[in-house]
């Protein structure tokens, strides 16, 4: 029996915007990942289309708060920015924010350049989808794409002396 998703949907969007919203308090994108959940779900043809959508739901929601909590640990890499609120900084914290500035320059530019566009893209804000899109990538791929490539930022922004040796 094929499922009817457009009863499904009229039936269980407010559910699901509501279920995901409470696990990640913004409203904005709960809308966006329960239209992914049901974009996903199309694909299937499950027993329970109701219980399949919140598993889909859940895993995005819980996925998005994995790729906040990474966003908010290597956005400090990408942007290592003085904070605007401190108008004179201490001379050692600029001379250390400099330093780390550099630093991470210095990493981005050690990756290949598709693990430097990636990153760029995510960091842009681009959805994996986008990302995929844009660098002929496969979206299924793009989890683990952008794992590993934060994974050789981190590796050459705490070994900076690698950098310099690979680099001559």
């Amino acid at each position: 029996m094929s499922t009817d998703w457009s009863q499904v949907y009229r039936a269980t969007f407010p559910e699901v915007v509501r279920y995901i919203y409470r696990k990640l308090w913004d409203q904005e994108r709960a809308h966006e990942l329960a239209q992914d959940a049901f974009v996903r779900a199309l694909d299937h043809d499950p027993e329970d289309a109701r219980a399949w959508v919140f598993t889909i739901a859940g895993n995005l929601a819980r996925d998005e708060k994995r790729r906040v909590a990474r966003r908010g640990r290597h956005l400090t890499l990408i942007r290592a920015e003085s904070d605007p609120a401190d108008p004179a900084p201490d001379p050692h914290e600029e001379l250390e924010r400099k330093e780390r500035t550099e630093r991470a320059r210095l990493a981005l530019e050690s990756l290949s350049e598709g693990d430097q566009e990636v990153l760029l893209l995510w960091d842009a804000g681009l959805s994996y989808r986008e990302i995929a899109a844009q660098t002929g990538l496969a979206p299924g791929a793009m989890g683990t794409t952008l794992g590993r490539a934060r994974q050789r930022l981190n590796q050459a922004f705490e070994s900076p002396e690698e950098i310099h040796v690979a680099r001559g």
